[in-house]
């Protein structure tokens, strides 16, 4: 985890205006949208940083490729993932998170890519339901220049009501390449 005040410094540096405040609970699924850009994931790794949060995200499993650079996105929290093989992420993870003790925050960037793509991947909403934890609205807006968290939004099982919600929280959000920003549509289960 990147120290809070590290984390706080280097954010205002590069010009990002902190917002939000996370919520008092040990254990959710905490959203990066818009991720449209590489440097997303330091943007999201400074703001669990600055909010002390020790963070676990799940990345494509090519980024782990090289030794060295495996150990610095291990070690910063990251769990590689096959994206092309069909596996029980979600019922893993969802075991895990419940089985922990103390923190657990797992983020994960719905897009599933850098890509504009017709929907979101529904992976983080049924982690979320199936460990029985919130999902937090984890964000970076360029345009505005802010980042960090937003609505805390417990599962009912609905997913098209939960995600009108988390569509209202982003609709004004813009990526580093807004034309990247992937619709907010999902497939029913």
């Amino acid at each position: 985890m990147i120290p809070s005040r590290l984390a706080k410094w280097l954010l205002a540096i590069y010009g990002w205006k902190l917002q939000g405040n996370v919520p008092d609970i040990e254990k959710f699924v905490l959203i990066a949208a818009p991720h449209t850009a590489n440097r997303d994931v330091l943007i999201m790794l400074l703001v669990a940083g600055a909010f002390n949060i020790r963070l676990r995200w799940l990345g494509k499993q090519e980024t782990f490729r090289w030794p060295i650079f495996s150990w610095i996105m291990k070690r910063l929290g990251g769990i590689p993932v096959n994206r092309q093989q069909r596996s029980n992420v979600v019922s893993t993870m969802a075991e895990i998170i419940k089985a922990a003790e103390g923190q657990f925050v797992l983020a994960i960037s719905p897009e599933g890519t850098r890509k504009k793509t017709s929907q979101w991947k529904t992976g983080f909403y049924y982690i979320a339901l199936q460990a029985e934890v919130p999902v937090v609205c984890g964000f970076i807006d360029f345009k505005a220049g802010t980042t960090g968290v937003g609505p805390t939004i417990m599962p009912t099982g609905d997913i098209e009501a939960d995600m009108a919600e988390i569509r209202a929280f982003y609709a004004p959000m813009e990526g580093k390449y807004h034309e990247k920003f992937s619709d907010m549509e999902v497939k029913n289960k």
